[in-house]
């Protein structure tokens, strides 16, 4: 995939998108950021800080984060960890009241399209970008 697959990189703050996480690499490109584009389909857009309660529902809702896919080279998720998480799901987390915290600055600005600023600001953490390695 090439960069002219790829939406604008631009956040919900309207600035160039910052870095999620590289361990684990993230994002649907494996680049660290929740880029989207065409390809992807789940839109992997909210970078989202992983807890307990949220890894839990999601493998409840039947998306196991945890277990590691050595075959797709997926670790699995830890509570701490930064993800890009797919829109619909950080949403449906939001409305059963278990949504993990957000980058606002590593969010996608297409997030805007099914969540509001408003919303996600009430879940936003700072925090720096995470170190390449």
């Amino acid at each position: 995939m090439s960069d002219f697959d790829k939406d604008e990189s631009v956040n919900v703050l309207g600035e160039r998108l910052k870095p999620c996480g590289f361990d684990p690499m993230t994002g649907f490109y494996r680049d660290g950021c929740c880029n989207t584009g065409p390809q992807d389909r789940g839109r992997h857009t909210v970078c989202a800080r992983m807890t307990e309660e949220f890894l839990a529902f999601s493998r409840w809702r039947g998306n196991d984060l945890t277990t590691p896919r050595p075959e797709l080279g997926f670790p699995g998720l830890r509570p701490g960890d930064r993800w890009c998480l797919c829109v619909e799901r950080w949403k449906e987390a939001w409305l059963a009241g278990c949504a993990p915290k957000v980058i606002l600055a590593s969010t996608h600005r297409s997030v805007l399209e099914t969540v509001p600023l408003s919303v996600l600001s009430k879940f936003a953490i700072g925090g720096k970008a995470p170190s390449q390695h």
